[in-house]
């Protein structure tokens, strides 16, 4: 038998240090796609509870522009999904509409969406998560917190995405009334913020593409995004959404996400 060239034999053994995990045993790529879910999920904990101000711009497919203003309001759960409540105050047509949603890490999430004009609050079938959320390019399914159960994971390698080295990591929804057959997520290795997001259909084409600008850094440890750009490769439309005035530690608890104080949410 003959001896292996040096340099093919250190080619070898670096791809095979490559694969290892922490534990010294191979990490295969649906392993190491759950482990960087993990610390992307872990990297964001404790913020506790968060208010900001949004403009949503919706944008059709010969560019015309409609805007809506928006009051947000989040509250981190333990041992769960976190609550969010969305407030319309302009222009007049969807002034007082409300959104609340409870994110649950496993099982159906719970959404219920206020429309003044029939002084009703209607709550969101499972079936119908995704559809879109207020005309925009968003869908209700897009609107809850990320949670590690919700898909299934697998490493697809590394890319560069807005000058930022980043993991890319497909993710496949459990939810079987979920309107994507993938997502596929590149995040950036040095802060685990998400940097793009791909949307495939049930059709496994690509839908949707979701880009986030302007990071800023809050309580020394949490990113967010003053912008995030939803683009329907589809039908051409597109929603952008700026974000500012972000106060975290406001003092909000559970009971400001109730459903059945929805009608007069402020």
């Amino acid at each position: 038998m003959y001896a292996m060239k040096p340099t093919l034999h250190r080619a070898l053994l670096g791809i095979a240090l490559l694969t290892l995990g922490t534990t010294g045993f191979a990490e295969t790529a649906e392993e190491r796609g759950l482990t960087i879910s993990k610390e992307t999920k872990a990297s964001d904990l404790g913020w506790g509870d968060m208010q900001a101000d949004m403009k949503m711009i919706l944008r059709n497919r010969q560019g015309q522009e409609s805007v809506r203003e928006i009051r947000l309001r989040s509250l981190e759960m333990e041992n769960d999904g976190d609550k969010s409540l969305s407030i319309f105050d302009h222009p007049r047509d969807v002034k007082g509409t409300a959104f609340l949603s409870f994110s649950h890490p496993i099982g159906a999430d719970d959404q219920w969406l206020y429309l003044p004009a029939l002084k009703r609050v209607k709550r969101i079938a499972s079936r119908n998560k995704s559809g879109p959320f207020m005309g925009s390019e968003f869908a209700y399914e897009d609107l809850t917190s990320f949670e590690i159960e919700k898909y299934n994971y697998k490493y697809m390698g590394d890319e560069t995405v807005n000058g930022r080295d980043c993991f890319r990591v497909e993710q496949y929804p459990v939810d079987k009334y979920s309107g994507y057959t993938r997502r596929i997520v590149w995040t950036d290795k040095e802060t685990y913020r998400p940097e793009k997001v791909e949307f495939y259909d049930r059709k496994n084409s690509l839908l949707k593409t979701l880009t986030y600008k302007d990071y800023k850094q809050y309580l020394d440890k949490h990113w967010r995004a003053d912008e995030m750009n939803m683009e329907n490769h589809q039908t051409g439309k597109s929603t952008r959404l700026l974000w500012n005035n972000y106060r975290f530690a406001t003092g909000l608890s559970e009971k400001d996400f109730n459903k059945n104080t929805l009608k007069r949410a402020r």
